[in-house]
């Protein structure tokens, strides 16, 4: 799967059933030995795209429970 295929899906918490952002405004922390995402990197935006300030949320790739065709689901295994 490409990232354009993942761009714009909506990241929902499955434990608490909330949104938590959307692919594509993340960032992606890639292991440079092996070239695997390790994390997703949420940042805190206003609704103006605007940064509100330094707090970020992190899931671990291998808390993605499943991709569909509108939104990635995560179960994370420890918060």
């Amino acid at each position: 799967m490409r990232y354009r295929d993942l761009s714009g899906k909506e990241l929902i918490d499955a434990d608490r059933g909330e949104r938590l952002g959307v692919l594509g405004h993340t960032d992606l922390e890639i292991n440079e030995t092996t070239g695997q995402i390790e994390r997703i990197v949420i940042q805190d935006y206003s609704m103006l795209g605007f940064k509100k300030g330094e707090s970020t949320a992190t899931i671990k790739w291998s808390d993605i429970e499943v991709i569909g065709d509108d939104m990635i689901v995560i179960k994370r295994t420890n918060f």
